[in-house]
């Protein structure tokens, strides 16, 4: 392989241009987790009465201090709870994200009981459930911190109650595939919250915090007459002692947190993983940072997007396939911290050519077992009589056919726009890639808000036209402006992560350690032996 000579200057306007306007993007997307983070920590005072540890805190301690952790999920809920985007609260009230717990590679969700007593929001329950997804396909053991309100019954919808019967499924899936499950119980955990304790392997209560039960004290009294005392209902140490629901009895947050780690360790679960073959790599020659004065942040601005594979590959070495042939979708292998993946990347529309060399080159990656690494900004595959003359609709489904078959893992970055089939064949959502981020100034969607606008506008002027009346100039230039309005307001990366149409919107700059850390988790997923059975683990 060859080192790409980069003809990116930095000290140009363009760079400092493009620098400035993509990190107030980051800038923006930090903002907004800690929005998150203001609301959570207002309840500080009421923790440290009861002598707990704040949600965060708790996150921290688990972990191996020094240690990568990937957060998922973290816009979840933006702009769903509210269409105020100042007041949308990103998050779900639940943090979650894969890291490191005694040298074993864990998925961690943990109640974000600082707001709103951790109830429930409408995206909670599909983030718990994806998180459990990841779990189950990458092996990774699940551990569940739990202090939760449970349901907002004055938000109920009855499709969320029964899809939220899917978390405790997938708890049972996971427990069957020889995958542990956790929950360590910091506070309540009432109603169907109850099943997550219920249902999990290992559970862990904090004395006088913890508490399960189907119904609380006020249901029980509403529902039975009976007055019941919390702690002979649902306490920690009840279920210690009376019903065997808890195994390890802990004095507060933190010894929690201990006999959690300690558990975990005791496990020994690398031992049934394939130690990796640790190949030499150098850092890329072009540094990472400079990714963020590469990339303008209007899509419609053209770059070459080698540009950015220089700033992510070892040594910005890579060798490019097929250059000269349909030469808008760029090819290329290399590797990232040792480890070989072939990179598709944008150049412009998907044309015929390049529709049939992206088909080939990823079935080359498959078969040699190589993953493969999307960077998609692209408007979509060409249009216009001399292209469907040449079988863009044959060689375009040729792509997406072998990205929907391929069986190695595939990690996709939307760094710039991902619009229409151009999605479909780049790896996008509906193609289930392992790990799926977005830049902040990422667009997706159907098409772009002019696009579409455009679209509707000559359909108008078509239809005006057969109907021999004249057109509304007026009307089609309010036509024009809410199709702009509709589309774009739901196509920036904020919201659609909000949606969880992906695994979250990270900084531009990290894509390199996000990669590599994505990279690692598939492999160990793939080099690990997880002794299954027809049942997951009862309490008996």
């Amino acid at each position: 392989m060859t080192a790409f000579a980069s003809r990116v200057i930095p000290s140009s306007d363009a760079f400092a241009t493009n620098r400035a306007n993509m990190l107030a993007l980051v800038e923006e997307l930090h903002a907004l987790k800690d929005r998150a983070k203001a609301l959570s920590e207002r309840r500080r005072p009421r923790f440290d009465e009861r002598g707990q540890l704040t949600p965060r805190e708790r996150i921290v301690r688990l972990l191996d201090p020094g240690m990568p952790f990937l957060e998922l999920y973290g816009l979840a809920n933006y702009m769903v709870d509210t269409d105020d985007r100042g007041k949308s609260i990103p998050g779900a009230s639940l943090l979650a994200g894969i890291g490191f717990i005694k040298g074993v590679r864990c998925m961690i969700c943990a109640n974000d009981s600082g707001i709103n007593a951790g109830a429930m929001t409408q995206k909670t329950g599909e983030k718990m459930r994806f998180c459990q997804d990841i779990a189950l396909d990458k092996k990774l053991p699940f551990v569940h911190l739990v202090e939760s309100a449970g349901a907002n019954l004055l938000q109920y919808q009855v499709e969320s109650w029964a899809r939220g019967g899917g978390g405790f499924l997938r708890l049972a899936k996971l427990s069957a595939a020889g995958i542990p499950t956790f929950v360590v119980l910091h506070g309540p955990s009432t109603a169907g919250g109850a099943y997550f304790p219920g249902m999990s392997d290992y559970v862990i209560a904090i004395k006088g915090r913890g508490r399960a039960s189907l119904g609380g004290a006020a249901l029980v009294r509403a529902a039975t007459g009976e007055i019941s005392d919390e702690e002979e209902l649902a306490g920690a140490e009840m279920h210690a002692t009376k019903t065997g629901l808890v195994e390890y009895l802990a004095e507060d947050d933190a010894h929690g947190l201990l006999i959690a780690r300690d558990i975990v360790g005791r496990l020994d679960w690398n031992k049934n993983c394939l130690r990796p073959v640790m190949k030499g790599f150098r850092e890329p020659l072009y540094d990472p940072d400079e990714i963020a004065g590469v990339v303008p942040v209007d899509y419609r601005k053209p770059y070459d997007v080698r540009e950015v594979v220089a700033r992510l590959v070892d040594g910005s070495e890579f060798d490019e396939f097929k250059p000269g042939y349909g030469s808008s979708l760029v090819c290329l292998q290399g590797s990232i911290f040792g480890q070989a993946v072939g990179v598709v990347g944008n150049n412009g529309p998907i044309d015929p050519d390049g529709a049939a060399k992206g088909g080939q080159f990823f079935q080359l990656c498959d078969q040699a077992g190589i993953p493969i690494v999307f960077l998609n900004n692209i408007t979509g595959y060409m249009v216009g009589k001399e292209y469907e003359q040449k079988g863009m609709i044959k060689h375009g489904s040729k792509m997406i056919q072998a990205v929907s078959n391929v069986r190695v893992p595939k990690l996709t970055l939307y760094i710039g726009a991902s619009f229409g089939a151009g999605n479909y064949g780049m790896g996008g959502y509906g193609y289930e890639p392992d790990f799926l981020f977005a830049w902040p100034n990422a667009m997706t969607g159907v098409m772009g808000g002019e696009q579409a606008a455009l679209t509707m506008d000559q359909v108008a002027r078509s239809g005006a036209e057969r109907k021999g009346v004249p057109v509304d100039e007026a009307a089609l230039a309010a036509q024009k402006q809410r199709l702009i309005d509709h589309f774009d307001s739901q196509a920036d990366a904020f919201y659609t992560s909000g949606r969880l149409l992906d695994h979250g919107v990270i900084d531009p700059r990290d894509s390199r350690k996000v990669l590599g850390f994505a990279l690692q988790t598939c492999w160990e997923a793939r080099n690990r032996t997880a002794h299954s059975n027809s049942f997951g683990v009862a309490r008996l």
